[in-house]
């Protein structure tokens, strides 16, 4: 198989990855190279129209078609940290394959930077982190990075000062000399961030960058990735691990089954029922013993008492799709008949409950 870059331009997206083959191989040179930057600063810097890829195989009941893909369509812009989010065989790790060109699309189309994907144009402004990261347990974290940089034809300069800005970045100055073979997951994984940045892609694409790792471990790649967020570098990541997305992402593409079911930022994918819950903890009146009931003119649709609050003598009421006027009417409503507000509190949906009302409708 034809390797993932060109080793003229700088830049690359190789590794030793089971799922991508063990290659590191320079394509032959070709007309798409850059020579410029033909891009258009509005333009998406990621867009997949109606992208399909069915797996053909045979089993012992015949012919048998997976389809991976089916009609999928999105954009990530620059600046953006664009989250591929869900359940395994969602399709993600085929989005990203077909993306830096390793498979090819049963149909539709998908580009970066306005390049077709998987051109040498393309790819060469893009850093890539696979799942599982491959790295001679030879090298120490210095010289791991030196022998990627070489492969994207950097000066000694080039990879001795590139190196000191990227170990800094995630972490790992002063253990630079250390044998990766002693490293941790979590430090692994920030080897593999910074391999990724070596030739300062435009575009970083991380296949589950935290996946496997202890909470130390997550926590310190994400502290990373947030860092790359706010130095404005664009983000293509896939993830299962709702709580990672919803920390660092600016926008999600929810997939299942091979079909995209929502796109847009964490607010944007909240639904109105689940977006506008608001909390209300209240004292019951005296005279009303240790339960709170509605008065009749609140509507039992939009509002109801959840429960007694543990270890309070408070009960939670919960006013489903509210505006400001109707929150001051329950509040209102409440204290005339004597109850107390202890407690308001706005309850923004988790991208967790967002993604198991869209999944669950599957």
């Amino acid at each position: 198989m034809a390797g993932l870059l060109d080793h003229s331009c700088v830049g690359r997206v190789s590794q030793s990855n089971p799922a991508f083959g063990d290659v590191s191989v320079a394509d032959k040179p070709s007309a798409d190279k850059p020579s410029a930057d033909v891009s258009n600063a509005d333009a998406p810097i990621v867009q997949v129209r109606d992208l399909c890829k069915t797996y053909s195989g045979w089993s012992f009941r015949g012919r048998r078609d997976i389809n991976a893909l089916g009609g999928v369509s999105l954009e990530a812009r620059a600046g953006d940290v664009f989250g591929l989010l869900g359940p395994n065989g969602a399709g993600k790790t085929t989005m990203i394959k077909i993306l830096l060109g390793v498979v090819k699309p049963t149909s539709g189309s998908a580009s970066m930077f306005g390049q077709r994907a998987g051109s040498t144009a393309a790819r060469c402004r893009v850093g890539y982190l696979p799942e599982s990261l491959r790295v001679d347990r030879h090298h120490t974290a210095r010289t791991a990075l030196g022998f990627y940089g070489r492969l994207s034809r950097m000066s000694s300069a080039e990879i001795d000062r590139r190196s000191d800005e990227l170990l800094e970045l995630v972490g790992l100055r002063g253990r630079d000399n250390e044998s990766v073979r002693r490293f941790s997951k979590g430090m692994y994984q920030r080897l593999g961030l910074a391999q990724a940045l070596m030739h300062d892609p435009d575009l970083l694409v991380l296949d589950e960058p935290t996946d496997g790792l202890d909470p130390v471990g997550r926590n310190e790649v994400r502290k990373v990735i947030e860092r790359l967020r706010d130095l404005g570098k664009t983000i293509f990541l896939n993830s299962h691990i709702l709580q990672e997305v919803e920390m660092v992402c600016s926008r999600v593409a929810i997939m299942a089954g091979g079909k995209l079911l929502a796109i847009g930022s964490i607010d944007e994918l909240a639904s109105p029922t689940d977006a506008a819950n608001v909390l209300i903890d209240a004292r019951a009146a005296l005279g009303h013993g240790d339960s709170i009931h509605l008065p009749p003119e609140i509507d039992p649709a939009t509002c109801s008492v959840i429960a007694r609050v543990a270890g309070a003598a408070t009960h939670r009421v919960t006013l489903l799709s509210p505006d400001q006027a109707a929150v001051d009417r329950l509040i209102d409503v409440l204290r005339q008949h004597g109850h107390s507000i202890v407690r308001l509190e706005n309850k923004r949906p988790s991208l967790e409950d967002t993604f198991m009302r869209l999944v669950g409708q599957v």
